[in-house]
């Protein structure tokens, strides 16, 4: 992913978080929002223009889960496991999502539109089971209820 219009666009974004303290995370969620993900070359560039090592760029990039390096699709879902969830359902959940996308865990599919991952916690245990498709989460999900909800995203 290289060209000079990419990284103009990141010298944009780099330049809105120069005031923060802490820049890097904003200036990587940003990046992502625009790709979908942060390409290798784009975290070197990011590393040179804020000079600080590249190990620690990859670090930011690789330590959070909501954080991307590779690829993923328009959507991401993700499905809660943690207890509540997991006691309520969270299993059949990914199964019926499973079904329904035709791909499993950690996997993208084939039109590039959805990417399926589990998470720990959501944070919204009262209705449980629960998923998160890009920023929206639902709960007390059921198969039906699923498909529903994917009906609306394809």
């Amino acid at each position: 992913m290289t060209g000079l219009a990419v990284y103009e666009e990141i010298d944009e974004i780099i330049g809105k978080h120069q005031e923060e303290k802490t820049p890097l995370l904003s200036i990587l969620q940003e990046i992502q929002e625009r790709w979908r993900y942060l390409p290798g070359d784009v975290l070197g560039y990011v590393s040179r223009k804020l000079d600080i090592p590249s190990s620690m760029v990859w670090g930011v990039a690789t330590f959070y889960s909501f954080l991307k390096t590779e690829p993923a699709g328009e959507y991401v879902i993700r499905v809660c496991c943690n207890a509540p969830c997991h006691v309520n359902g969270s299993v059949d959940v990914l199964k019926t999502l499973q079904k329904e996308l035709g791909i499993k865990e950690g996997e993208t599919s084939r039109d590039g539109k959805f990417t399926l991952e589990t998470t720990s916690c959501l944070g919204v245990c009262g209705v449980a089971p629960a998923m998160m498709i890009n920023d929206v989460t639902y709960g007390n999900l059921s198969e039906d209820r699923i498909r529903e909800i994917l009906a609306l995203y394809r």
